[in-house]
């Protein structure tokens, strides 16, 4: 069963959860955060700054897998629920050129949204040029409703 791709929550309401549910996150930094929900798919940024590089000034693959990883959970809470037990059951990443300090924008796109599992991929895009640095196909696990 396919659910309609309406969102639920919008950006302010997506990164007021992440700050309660995922505090560490970020932690008294803004790195990521979502900038846009639509329907079918979200924009999230990384903010990367000195820590989210290696060495040659390239933004690590860790902090790009992060992104993508964000951007599923931000389509996934803001099409699905505000449900904090949404978790990721799979995430493939390809790195395709360097990425440098700034901002990197994830445009993310839902592909399927069932009932129990959500497809995904997001287009990693950064600099003036707005070159995609890295693209990512995911899977979330969505929990049952509970009953109260």
């Amino acid at each position: 069963m396919t659910r309609p791709m309406v969102p639920v929550m919008d950006a302010a309401e997506i990164n007021a959860l992440l700050k309660k549910v995922y505090p560490q996150l970020n932690d008294d930094f803004a790195a990521y955060e979502a900038t846009e929900i639509f329907s079918g798919g979200c924009v999230v940024r990384l903010n990367a700054d000195h820590r989210h590089l290696r060495p040659g000034n390239t933004v690590s693959g860790p902090s790009l897998f992060t992104l993508a990883d964000i951007g599923g959970y931000v389509c996934v809470l803001s099409h699905a629920g505000p449900d904090a037990l949404s978790v990721t059951t799979n995430l493939n990443i390809n790195f395709m050129r360097k990425a440098e300090a700034g901002p990197i924008d994830g445009q993310c796109r839902i592909l399927k949204l069932g009932r129990n599992l959500m497809v995904f991929d997001i287009e990693m895009v950064s600099g003036p040029d707005r070159h995609v640095v890295a693209h990512a196909t995911g899977t979330y696990s969505i929990p049952p409703k509970r009953s109260v």
